[in-house]
């Protein structure tokens, strides 16, 4: 076989992506965070949501200090995908979400999810003093976190998803369904009602909507089956 006919069988094999029987090959993925949910848990419960295989890496906190500077920015969650590491939580839940069909049909419904997990950003830096005392990460006084800094954010929080739930057709943040938007606000919800469990009581919106949430089926399943932990 000469050297053209083996460029000319090289080129038609990348040009066709790599097909195997006529399919193209899976991407082959690996998340990588810790035990817990946290940050993580979004893109886990994408996954199940898509039905994609993906190695689910769990890196216990005693193993962290060696792994770090083999992340991209010295911190996880970190997405693999066929060698290609991909840091930040909402980037890479905006990744599979959009890969997956959890980001919105339109342009416009992209956007505005975008924007609620931004938003999301934005409170779970606001309840930050309350969410890590309460969760046994920093030491302190979780009464004086929770009237400081959870109930002022979660009074100026909520009201503004229940606005868009109030004229969502789906039940959902936006009309056409479930996107990671719901997902990473509602697993956070887990947490802090873990903690606080009045937390949605003035909010029967909110209540309504973390319900159909968690019990979507693969939601459910996931949830059911994942390790127990508080946060």
């Amino acid at each position: 076989m000469t050297s053209l006919t083996i460029l000319l069988f090289l080129g038609i094999f990348l040009f066709f992506g790599c097909k195997v029987d006529g399919k193209e090959m899976a991407p082959h993925y690996k998340l990588y965070y810790f035990e817990s949910r946290g940050l993580g848990e979004v893109s886990r419960q994408l996954f199940a949501l898509a039905k994609v295989e993906y190695e689910n890496i769990r890196i216990p906190k005693d193993q962290w200090p060696t792994l770090k500077n083999e992340t991209p920015f010295g911190q996880v969650p970190v997405l693999e995908v066929d060698g290609v590491k991909i840091p930040q939580s909402l980037a890479i839940a905006r990744y599979l979400a959009r890969k997956f069909g959890y980001a919105g049909e339109t342009p416009e419904e992209e956007a505005l999810v975008d924007a609620f997990a931004d938003q999301f950003k934005d409170f779970y830096v606001q309840i930050h003093d309350f969410y890590y005392r309460a969760g046994g990460f920093e030491q302190g006084d979780v009464e004086e976190a929770k009237n400081r800094a959870l109930i002022p954010a979660r009074d100026k929080f909520l009201p503004l998803l229940t606005k868009f739930l109030r004229k969502s057709n789906s039940g959902f943040l936006v009309d056409s369904g479930l996107t990671y938007a719901d997902l990473i606000i509602v697993d956070n919800m887990t947490s802090i009602i873990g903690w606080y469990p009045e937390y949605l009581q003035n909010y029967p919106e909110i209540q309504a909507w973390y319900e159909k949430v968690v019990n979507v089926p693969a939601i459910k399943s996931e949830i059911e089956n994942r390790p127990k932990t508080n946060a």
